[in-house]
């Protein structure tokens, strides 16, 4: 297979999930550990946006620490009505869908943002939960945002 046509295949397996940007990042210590503070335009739903907070390991923690490759998974989310909501096509079953995915280690660990539509409620439900291949996890956090008002699809 030409490189061309198998990074296209590649791109095509991939799921789109929404950028990320940086609007917030505070220093937890003397050694440069933060926490880092982002906004989550979630890419089917218009009008909602996500900030996640997750912690940010420095070069000193690394050092002192080993685990060289390896951010801790847990994060926590709100999401809130931003603007005049719309809904795009949009999963609709109980699995929902990945909005969000951030790598937390080379290859094992990642953060993930599902978004679920709870219709008998009206209520968009995003879980941030952390994926790791080795052991799983238990780690996760939710928000949620009624629909009032709002003319889902």
């Amino acid at each position: 297979m030409p490189r061309p046509a198998l990074l296209a295949a590649l791109v095509a397996v991939l799921p789109l999930t929404a950028p990320a940007e940086e609007v917030g990042r505070v220093g937890v210590d003397w050694t440069g550990n933060d926490i880092v503070i982002e906004a989550i335009q979630d890419p089917d739903v218009a009008g909602v946006t996500c900030h996640v907070a997750y912690f940010s390991r420095s070069m000193l923690d690394r050092l002192s620490q080993g685990n060289w490759f390896e951010d801790p998974s847990n994060a926590s989310i709100a999401c809130r009505q931003t603007g005049p909501i719309k809904i795009g096509d949009i999963d609709r079953s109980p699995n929902g869908e990945e909005v969000f995915r951030q790598s937390r280690s080379l290859v094992l660990k990642s953060i993930r943002i599902k978004r679920i539509f709870d219709e008998e409620n009206q209520t968009l439900i995003y879980l941030a939960h952390a994926r790791e291949l080795s052991e799983g996890s238990a780690k996760m956090s939710i928000s949620t945002v009624p629909l009032f008002n709002s003319a889902p699809r």
